[in-house]
């Protein structure tokens, strides 16, 4: 088993007075309060954005205060290439968060919540912050899970315009739909640069949706016979993705 890890606003050598670090507030009580951890066992600190730390428990103090000391300093993991953002259409009840959750595991990069026009859920005023803030906690909590150190962007709320411009600055852009006569795992994929996926709703891909994004240079492409829900979707194309570019080799 490897190592918990720990989210912490800031991670540089600055924050890193005598080699030690602090670990308090919510994290710091999970660790001492729910983990249990005490002296002379490992964890991994991270921001989330890449900066990482290998620790050691000095202590644990009261139920919510943490002192590790990290003897090999801050280390930084570069950005994967390709990087894979997935467009995820909104789903239905928490299906959201499992979609979130799932791509997190597999290791997406950026995920954009879409507003497509056959989505029977929209995010509107304060509801659509609440529901933003759960895929956002979501992608966090999934990312500690799956011992990552850069966790997968969570971006606003797009409209299908904003997709489509997406779409059309990616290297390699293409939709997740039945029409495609090609299929993802035989697609030409670059080495590097930026590979932009549309996951469409329950209801599908609008004809006009679907106009938009060939516009921008978006091809469909089917992942195989069975036609899978939106919330599993995204993860299994990704996963594709991740093994054709090599990322999972």
């Amino acid at each position: 088993m490897t190592a918990p890890v720990f989210v912490v606003d800031s991670l540089r050598p600055a924050d890193l007075p005598a080699g030690e670090y602090v670990l308090d507030g919510p994290e710091g009580r999970h660790a001492v309060s729910v983990k249990r951890l005490r002296a002379g066992e490992d964890v991994v600190l991270t921001d989330g954005r890449g900066r990482w730390a290998e620790g050691v428990v000095k202590a644990a103090e009261g139920k919510d205060r943490l002192v590790v000391t990290v003897p090999g300093g801050v280390r930084e993991e570069p950005a994967e290439q390709p990087r894979i953002t997935v467009v995820q259409a909104l789903p239905k009840g928490d299906r959201g968060e499992v979609a979130v959750e799932t791509m997190t595991e597999v290791g997406v990069d950026a995920i954009v919540p879409w507003a497509a026009s056959r989505c029977i859920t929209q995010w509107k005023g304060e509801r659509g912050l609440k529901a933003l803030g759960k895929w956002r906690a979501t992608a966090r909590e999934a990312g500690k899970q799956s011992r990552r150190v850069r966790f997968p962007e969570v971006a606003d709320a797009a409209t299908s315009k904003q997709v489509a411009s997406l779409l059309a600055g990616a290297d390699f852009a293409a939709v997740l739909h039945e029409s495609g006569q090609e299929p993802l795992s035989a697609a030409e994929l670059p080495a590097t640069g930026d590979i932009v996926l549309v996951v469409g709703p329950e209801g599908g891909v609008s004809p006009g949706e679907l106009a938009l994004f060939a516009e921008a240079g978006a091809k469909p492409y089917r992942l195989g016979r069975s036609v899978l829900r939106t919330s599993t979707a995204g993860t299994a194309a990704t996963a594709v993705l991740l093994a054709r570019t090599g990322r999972w080799s």
